[in-house]
């Protein structure tokens, strides 16, 4: 199930390789992999979803984040993806979770208002209010000469 944060940012939970083609036509432009490789036992590869990513002319960008958490360089990359994007993105992890929390604090460090960040979080079914002081902060940081 996609589920749309804004209308150029989607999560999802773990993508197949034959949903890609389904991404492409639903007008993603960019695949981006918050999963990284073998977290549990059956999930498809990284580079599985690549080859599909590529067969259907979307982009690919594996971001994957582990069970130590997000940190500046991953943020960074996501900016970077976003910021590049020549249409929607669709993020993906196990569940969405990550993808969301991820958008959403590089969405800060690219100028988005923390509260609006919150609210489309949470129509995607995110709840990410706890976060807004470090989305405030990051925002902040941004505008910073």
């Amino acid at each position: 199930m996609i589920l749309h944060l804004t209308d150029r940012v989607a999560v999802a939970a773990q993508l197949a390789p034959a949903d890609i083609a389904t991404a492409a036509a639903a007008g993603f432009t960019t695949i981006v992999n918050n999963r990284p490789d073998d977290e549990v036992p059956g999930q498809p590869a990284g580079a599985a979803i690549a080859a599909a990513a590529s067969a259907a002319g979307l982009h690919y960008v594996a971001i994957p984040v582990d069970h130590y958490g997000i940190d500046a360089a991953q943020i960074d990359a996501t900016a970077a993806v976003l910021s590049a994007a020549a249409g929607p993105v669709l993020a993906y992890c196990r569940s969405g979770t990550r993808s969301a929390t991820l958008w959403a604090l590089a969405a800060a460090t690219l100028g988005d208002d923390p509260d609006a960040i919150i609210a489309a979080a949470m129509r995607g079914g995110f709840a990410l209010a706890a976060m807004r002081p470090t989305l405030a902060r990051l925002n902040a940081a941004r505008s910073r000469p």
